[in-house]
């Protein structure tokens, strides 16, 4: 790895980082923000909902756009909003303002995610090089993920809830002034027309689509609003696809949907980001309503869980480099079934935080590694034109799945709860068969692609 390339990854990892934080840093404030702002406490959901639209609703859009329009453009445009909008977010003093700040924070994630990823998978080859670079990108992205409650929680308990968003500003001020020295743009000379009926649908479908699996956690999925929402998500995105078939310059080639490693590879992501963001949810149910922690003690419990997903991108690129792409996600994927499995034993007494912190901390390993992997399946055999528009399928692929999770695990929760013990070990067990069926996608993926050693490229061999 060249001293160039180190920066760019130094630059692209501490944005990706800081974006992942974003998700979950204000969930322990939540409280707090709505006596300080006088939130209806039905209202106070919206501070979480609103982010997670604009995230996944218009992330596959702006991937595109970053193709076309070049992505390093996107970058610092998007880096620009998210410090703006944290600003905006840390000065608020009403709902709707904030509610506002909140919008802007992901549509900021929906440009910067894709952008950044796709710049990180263009200036890597194919091979070890990039199998390293979305290893450390995946770690820091968990990492963050996990870091966020507690950063929230600390800077809650010590400052104000207000520095949740402060924090975001000297970071994305250093990238905005590093970034132009050290990433190249990149577009084509040709810039084809924007598929604005592919736009349309596809955006409008993924925000139907992830209102409605949000309204579906709150009410149940018996809900007609969540009900609603989700057939008018399905009606967009079907027609997403035919309107794809027969445009000139479609958002998203159906060739590319196509695509073995594509689609089954984004299948394994949905897979892995829909069980460990729900798993961290259950076991908040459990930490907090069966043991009686506090939030911030539920926060730092879930350091183990950051340490063993840090530890898996580390390991990612050798374990695949060793094995191939599709035997280390069937092994990741086996490896996190069982960790969870094992959850099932919880008992209502303190001393089983020992078997919740070895599990999740195996489980963490497991899980990143599945996520490289298929982060790499995702992204791999494309040219580089195309990144923009595979990391935003990747990204959008994230988003869905962190929505997902959560309302179905909440409601087996529901349906299976005698106690909330019980409602737990039922919903783990669901979250474990979930993850079994990751072991599944390699006997879908004909191409098993396994880096072949420094400076060596990427092989692709024949199953």
């Amino acid at each position: 790895m060249s001293a160039r390339q180190r920066l760019i990854l130094l630059l692209l990892l501490g944005s990706q980082f800081m974006l992942a934080v974003d998700f979950s840093i204000l969930n322990v404030a939540l409280p707090v923000i709505g006596s300080g702002l006088g939130f209806e406490l039905a209202d106070l959901q919206w501070v979480a909902t609103t982010f997670a639209l604009a995230a996944a609703g218009f992330t596959l859009l702006f991937g595109r756009i970053a193709d076309l329009f070049g992505r390093r453009r996107l970058f610092l445009a998007g880096m620009a909003l998210l410090g703006l909008s944290s600003l905006a977010g840390g000065l608020a003093t009403s709902p709707t303002m904030l509610l506002v700040a909140r919008v802007a924070q992901g549509l900021a994630t929906a440009i910067v995610t894709p952008a950044g990823l796709s710049l990180l998978t263009t200036s890597f080859p194919e091979g070890p090089l990039r199998a390293r670079a979305l290893g450390l990108n995946g770690a820091l992205m968990s990492a963050g993920f996990t870091s966020g409650a507690i950063l929230g929680g600390l800077l809650t308990e010590l400052l104000s809830w207000r520095w949740a968003f402060f924090v975001n500003v000297p970071v994305a001020l250093a990238v905005l002034v590093a970034a132009p020295l050290v990433l190249t743009e990149s577009r084509p000379a040709q810039r084809p027309k924007m598929d604005l009926p592919g736009a349309v649908t596809v955006t409008g479908g993924l925000l139907a689509l992830v209102f409605g699996l949000t309204r579906a956690g709150e009410h149940g999925f018996a809900d007609p609003v969540a009900l609603g929402a989700l057939a008018a998500g399905a009606v967009l995105l079907v027609a997403f696809w035919f309107v794809e078939r027969r445009a000139t310059s479609p958002l998203v080639p159906v060739t590319i949907l196509a695509r073995p490693t594509v689609k089954w590879g984004n299948l394994a992501g949905l897979i892995a980001f829909a069980t460990e963001t729900s798993l961290v949810f259950l076991l908040t149910l459990y930490l907090q309503k069966v043991l009686g922690y506090s939030a911030l003690a539920t926060g730092l419990s879930f350091g183990v869980l950051g340490i063993g997903t840090v530890l898996g991108g580390v390991i990612a690129p050798r374990v695949l480099a060793r094995t191939g792409t599709g035997r280390a996600m069937t092994v990741a994927f086996a490896v996190q079934a069982a960790a969870t499995a094992s959850l099932a034993l919880l008992g209502a007494g303190s001393g089983w935080i020992w078997l919740l912190l070895v599990a999740t901390f195996v489980g963490g390993v497991g899980n990143m590694v599945a996520i490289v992997a298929f982060m790499i399946t995702a992204t791999s055999g494309l040219p580089d034109s195309e990144q923009g528009l595979a990391t935003g399928l990747a990204t959008m692929t994230q988003q869905v799945g962190i929505t997902l999770g959560i309302p179905i695990m909440s409601a087996v929760v529901t349906a299976a709860m005698g106690t909330v013990l019980q409602g737990v070990i039922v919903a783990v067990l669901v979250n474990a068969a979930l993850a079994l069926t990751g072991v599944l996608i390699r006997a879908r993926t004909r191409d098993d692609h396994r880096p072949i050693g420094p400076g060596g490229g990427a092989g692709t061999t024949p199953r």
